[in-house]
C-alpha cells in the first residue's frame, strides 16, 4: 500500500507549533540559548538576565567597556542571532 500524502514528522511538528502559537516562544528560547555561542563564552560571562519582550532582547551587563563594544556592533549581533535561530526573532538589543 502506497501513501500519497505522506509528510515528514518535522513538517508536521512545525505546522502544529505554528497553529498553536508555540513557535515564537520556542524561537525566543533558542535565541537566548545561542547567546553565549554567538558572542563567545568569555563575553557571555559578563552578561545576565537575558529576556525578550516585543522583539527586543534585553541584556544586563556588568562591564561598561563590553557594553560600549557591543553597542557598536549591535546590528551585526542582531543579524547573527536571528541567523542562528533561522527566524526574525528580535529587531533590537538593549544593553543595561
Amino acid at each position: 500500500m502506497r501513501r500519497n500524502k505522506a509528510e515528514s514528522i518535522g513538517k508536521l511538528l512545525q505546522d502544529y507549533l505554528r497553529r498553536e502559537s508555540l513557535d515564537s516562544p520556542l524561537n525566543e528560547q533558542r535565541l537566548i540559548s545561542a547567546w553565549p555561542e554567538v558572542i563567545g563564552e568569555a563575553m557571555a560571562a559578563y552578561t545576565s538576565n537575558l529576556y525578550i519582550r516585543n522583539q527586543t532582547l534585553y541584556v544586563h551587563l556588568t562591564s561598561a567597556v563590553l557594553r560600549q563594544e557591543l553597542m557598536m556592533g549591535r546590528d551585526l549581533l542582531v543579524k547573527s542571532l536571528n541567523n542562528k535561530v533561522g527566524a526574525t526573532v528580535i529587531v533590537n538589543i538593549i544593553f543595561r
